[in-house]
């Protein structure tokens, strides 16, 4: 789980700060990285109109470039242009080292977020080192139906992409270490570092067990990684 500095609409930038950390990750040997809710472009929804991406793998050829070239699956936040809707969708992009790229798009939206984005409507998963790993972005982990339908299909590991603000994080860090618990599956979160949208983030990238309990929690503002080893029920975890 990744936490990197994000500026506002900086695709540039920000496509930078995530290839170098992309980069230190593939150092450690980790098989995947995982980006914060909208990680490309900030959590900016008056611009998620303007900065959408299609979703589409020539969109995203310098991620698919670093994905290849350090063998690491990257999964990273951003706008997507919807096909059935004139709104875009919080999405993310999930790069895979034999140049395959696919999407997931956030099913469940918090208040007011559906004034600029549409709804998903399909659960994501991907496969590890024979993993089963479930995707949620941020609003979805909060609705009960989500995590629930997870595990029924197969899921290993539920992989969190969110942002997070310092009020938030004590009640959602309570839903996600039920989710573990309830779900007897270990739960990972990514969050921001920068002030976005408005929101004051928190860092704090974390690492739940299958009985709930938290395991590791990064740093409230400094760049770095939470590293995490899962084998069965065993897990280990630290940070950079």
């Amino acid at each position: 789980m990744a936490q990197i500095p994000i500026v506002r609409g900086d695709l540039c930038g920000n496509i930078e700060n995530h290839i170098k950390m992309i980069e230190e990750s593939s150092s450690y040997k980790a098989d995947v990285v995982v980006f914060p809710e909208l990680s490309l472009t900030g959590y900016e929804l008056d611009l998620v109109a303007e900065l959408a991406f299609s979703p589409e793998p020539s969109s995203f050829k310098e991620l698919s470039q670093a994905s290849v070239e350090n063998e690491i699956i990257v999964i990273a936040g951003c706008p997507l242009k919807a096909n059935n809707s004139s709104k875009p969708t919080i999405g993310a992009v999930v790069c895979f080292p034999d140049g395959s790229v696919q999407f997931y798009s956030k099913q469940y939206l918090h208040e007011g977020e559906d004034d600029y984005c549409s709804f998903g409507a399909t659960d994501y998963f991907f496969t590890v080192n024979g993993y089963q790993i479930a995707l949620a972005i941020c609003a979805d982990f909060i609705t009960s139906e989500h995590s629930l339908r997870a595990k029924k299909l197969g899921a290993d590991a539920y992989v969190v992409s969110a942002l997070i603000s310092g009020n938030g994080f004590t009640p959602d860090s309570k839903i996600l270490s039920e989710i573990a618990l309830e779900q007897r599956v270990p739960v990972l979160l990514s969050n921001h570092i920068s002030e976005t949208g408005g929101w004051k983030t928190c860092g704090k990238s974390s690492v739940w067990d299958s009985f709930g309990k938290l395991i590791i929690s990064s740093s409230e503002k400094d760049s770095g990684l939470v590293l995490c080893t899962i084998a069965g029920n065993e897990i280990e975890a630290t940070k950079t």
